[in-house]
């Protein structure tokens, strides 16, 4: 078998399986309810603030 053929197939592997990857990451997305979405939307702003409010009385 030629090189280029070896190489064709791994990157149509490749290309399967980064597919894969992105339809479980849509579908586990899709399992949240909007106040799902919205409360941890809640909490990272709550954290990011946190977090800001530490470096802001480090420096």
């Amino acid at each position: 078998m030629r090189w280029w053929k070896v190489v064709g197939l791994a990157g149509l592997a490749g290309v399967a399986a980064s597919g894969v990857v992105v339809a479980r990451a849509e579908r586990k997305r899709r399992q949240y309810t909007p106040d799902e979405i919205r409360d941890r939307l809640h909490q990272r702003v709550a954290e990011a603030a946190d977090e800001s409010d530490d470096i802001s009385i480090a420096e």
